[in-house]
């Protein structure tokens, strides 16, 4: 767009429209505006040559739009919007809220729970308060969730794809910036479906007859640092699915067998959908930590982060990350 075009879309250009559609009239928008008629009419002639179109039908003796003028009437609006919401943002940025927030959710964990943090924080946030004009605030800061498996949620902190990483398991090497806080112990249960081979199977399976059936497993979504193999023999066959509930589907459809994190399997033994058998090897029980970058800024850790950090210190809400994948908190 040439320079002239750009410079005239100016927000007291995009009000006057506005302003002409909500009152119907030029004579009733110069009065708002505190204008003479004549002064008002030349400003639209000012917009309409600089744009190289015809905003309103001259025939009419009502303020009636052209569909370029329709057109720019709707965008100026969002224009607005978007204005409003950067200045809002910006004055909540001034008091310590962050633009944006990332966080990195393990793939294992309670969505159900996550999103009433969601819920929680969008309650608490200063959104929430209504500004001069009495119309209600645009948040500071805009949540931005990613799901991820075994290292990945740690490569994705690491790489400072996210600020926060719930669900972290395994050792890694810490550069030195970063915090890391135990969530819990998550146990895991080997199950198949009732129809599978190995339903009937005396107990404890061993490895060598685990070899000779599909292993359902979750791809880790690292991709720099090392991915994380679990529970898969040499030589089996095996399904990888993108996420838990996949791996969940795909076994309760016989697909494979493997371990399940036991809240999850929990209601489908319960109801005769999975079989839990006893294995030779070791039921694995995974540490599950949080971790996120010990300084933001000049000002130490935004208040957005701050909130989440202070709702996983509650022993409650960490469990029910861990265990709760469906119905509401206790």
């Amino acid at each position: 767009m040439p320079a002239e075009r750009s410079q005239a879309l100016t927000p007291e250009a995009l009000a006057m429209m506005d302003t002409i559609a909500r009152t119907g009239s030029f004579a009733a928008a110069a009065r708002e505006l505190g204008k003479v008629p004549s002064a008002l009419t030349y400003s639209v002639r000012q917009l309409e040559e600089a744009l190289d179109v015809l905003l309103f039908d001259r025939s009419s003796r009502q303020a009636q739009f052209t569909a370029a003028g329709a057109e720019l009437l709707h965008e100026g609006r969002r224009l607005m919007q978007e204005i409003d919401a950067v200045a809002s943002r910006v004055r909540r940025v001034a008091s310590g809220w962050e633009t944006q927030l990332s966080i990195g959710i393990e793939d294992i964990l309670s969505i159900p729970t996550v999103f009433e943090l969601v819920e929680a924080f969008c309650a608490s946030c200063p959104s929430n308060a209504l500004g001069p004009d009495g119309v209600r605030e645009i948040p500071a800061t805009r949540l931005r969730l990613r799901t991820d498996v075994l290292t990945g949620t740690w490569e994705a902190l690491l790489t400072r794809q996210v600020d926060l990483a719930i669900g972290v398991s395994g050792t890694y090497e810490n550069p030195g910036d970063i915090e890391v806080r135990p969530l819990g112990e998550l146990a895991f249960v080997f199950c198949v479906a009732p129809h599978h081979a190995l339903a009937g199977a005396p107990e404890p399976i061993t490895d060598a007859q685990l070899v000779h059936h599909r292993a359902i497993a979750v791809g880790d979504t690292a991709q720099r640092l090392t991915p994380m193999t679990v529970n898969l023999l040499p030589g089996q066959d095996v399904l990888t699915v993108p996420n838990m509930r996949a791996k969940l589907e795909a076994q309760l459809r016989g697909l494979g067998c493997g371990f399940i994190n036991e809240p999850l399997a929990r209601p489908h033994v319960q109801a005769g959908r999975l079989v839990v058998k006893r294995t030779e090897r070791t039921t694995p029980t995974a540490s599950m930590s949080y971790a996120w970058r010990a300084e933001r800024g000049p000002l130490g850790l935004g208040r957005a982060l701050a909130w989440w950090l202070k709702q996983l210190e509650s022993p409650t809400t960490r469990q029910a990350l861990l265990e709760r994948h469906a119905g509401p908190l206790n």
